[in-house]
């Protein structure tokens, strides 16, 4: 930031100096001999013969712009033994005045200061020296001393003149003392009139500092009605509101914006991603980083796929998931990559291919105990598609049905899950479940051949039991199954009769 009082404009106050010193001073040309002034001067302002000779040779120089000689006649005054309060004090001002004007800001910031020191100087006029050295401080960079030169001359009762104020506010922003600055640019921003965008932008810039946040937010509604087509003010809006908490507004502002159009950058465009990925709304985010990738603002790079592959998993949308995938594993190699692809291939039971992608998972280095976990799980679910046993078939016949396979398979694929592996308990569980599950369909075939024995047993024994009523064994039409039956019946509860 500038400072706002121009180095001219200084020069023009600091040099008024010699005018002021030309004016009290008379020439010994123009002297009755032995006065140096005339009569009305007040007692003890007056130079001596010798010095105002001296002082006088050293003005005329500093008009003809010849300051370094005026500083060397004027240091050779200084050495008089006899000079009086004034002398010195006029003596040092007229220093300071050509060391200014030779752009050496600390020697006239010393000369000034050895004016007021030397007490020649009336209260007005060294007040009026006290702002010049403030004001030569500020120049020479010395914000801090110069600001606070300049409040203790307004404290003590001085003149709070507009150019002053704006004058602090500039250098204690420049010193980084904002809270110094603030009430300053406080009465600079309300006399402003008219208020011009410089105004609101340094109450913006004091408040964001500060934390000030509820007037930032202010300052900033003031500008955005003032200036609404500034986006700039906008994406601060949205800062202050997610800053403070308040992210739901934020994201609705941010909203707004790219729904306007007004924001078009990769970094502005991300943040519209991120922000629906935050808000639970993973579709949403993966659309818009979809679009905008294609429309060539959002680059297509390993990571942005990555990033927009994850969210389709996280919204469920596997199938749109595996292409981006496909081509961010092909042109990384990451393994990690090719583990997302499996699980994405997974989800859409496509086993085979999610086997594959695992395996080369596995092959660079992926952790082989989570990826076995998937295929094998993948490989029985697959069971639940087969046609379960039918009690009926032969041994042979359910040792070669699909489900038999399937389970056998899964167990293998378990078993490849290394046992130091954190899946390695759960995968001696699950081949312990398809083992039981195929015991299961077993005691279930054994369990229905009871049944159907036990019924048939029962009736033949009524058949037996009602020979004596018909004259012979007798079995109806519809149980004629449980003929298979009989000689198993007969070897248990008949008793055979032999003749003696």
């Amino acid at each position: 930031m500038t400072l706002y009082r121009k180095q001219s404009s200084l020069k023009n106050i600091i040099g008024t100096t010699a005018l002021a010193l030309a004016a009290l001073m008379v020439t010994p040309s123009v002297m009755p001999s032995g006065l140096a002034y005339a009569q009305d001067v007040p007692e003890g302002r007056q130079f001596s013969a010798k010095a105002g000779e001296a002082v006088n040779e050293a003005l005329q120089l500093i008009n003809s712009d010849q300051h370094s000689a005026a500083l060397s006649q004027l240091s050779n005054v200084l050495t008089q033994p006899d000079l009086n309060a004034y002398e010195r004090s006029t003596i040092y001002q007229m220093q300071g005045s050509s060391y200014y004007e030779l752009n050496q800001y600390g020697p006239a910031i010393s000369a000034f200061e050895n004016a007021i020191n030397a007490g020649g100087l009336l209260p007005n006029e060294a007040d009026s020296l006290r702002v010049n050295i403030a004001q030569l401080m500020i120049a020479n960079g010395q914000y801090a001393q110069g600001a606070q030169a300049l409040e203790n001359y307004i404290n003590r009762g001085g003149q709070q003149k507009p150019q002053y104020v704006e004058m602090l506010v500039q250098a204690w922003v420049q010193s980084e003392n904002y809270s110094k600055a603030l009430p300053w640019a406080e009465k600079w921003f309300n006399q402003a009139s008219p208020k011009e965008r410089k105004h609101f932008d340094l109450m913006n810039f004091l408040y964001n500092n500060l934390g000030q946040q509820g007037r930032q937010a202010d300052i900033v509604k003031q500008m955005i009605n003032r200036w609404p087509e500034d986006k700039a003010l906008w994406d601060a809006w949205a800062s202050m509101l997610a800053n403070g908490g308040r992210e739901q507004e934020a994201f609705e502002v941010t909203k707004m914006l790219y729904l306007g159009g007004a924001l078009n950058s990769e970094q502005e465009l991300m943040k519209v991603v991120q922000y629906y990925s935050f808000y639970d709304m993973p579709f949403q985010a993966a659309q818009i980083l979809e679009k905008e990738m294609n429309a060539g603002r959002i680059s297509r790079s390993s990571e942005k796929m990555v990033q927009l592959s994850s969210l389709f998993r996280q919204a469920r949308e596997y199938k749109r998931a595996i292409p981006v995938l496909e081509s961010a594993a092909a042109s990384s190699g990451q393994a990690k990559l090719y583990a997302d692809l499996g699980e994405a291939l997974y989800n859409e039971g496509q086993c085979v291919k999610a086997e594959t992608a695992f395996k080369s998972a596995i092959n660079k280095g992926y952790d082989a105990g989570k990826s076995w976990m998937l295929i094998a799980t993948c490989r029985y679910e697959d069971t639940q598609k087969q046609e379960r046993i039918d009690c009926k078939m032969s041994d042979a016949q359910k040792d070669a049905a699909p489900i038999t396979k399937a389970r056998q398979s899964a167990i293998q694929a378990f078993e490849q899950v290394p046992s130091s592996s954190r899946e390695g308990r759960n995968a001696k569980k699950w081949i312990s479940f398809i083992r039981a599950e195929r015991e299961a369909v077993e005691n279930r075939c054994i369990f229905e051949a009871n049944v159907e024995k036990e019924l048939c047993f029962a009736i033949i024994k009524g058949a037996y039991d009602n020979e004596v009523f018909v004259g012979k064994f007798e079995i109806d039409a519809k149980d004629q199954k449980c003929m298979a039956f009989k000689p198993e019946y007969d070897s248990k509860y008949r008793v055979k009769i032999v003749d003696q």
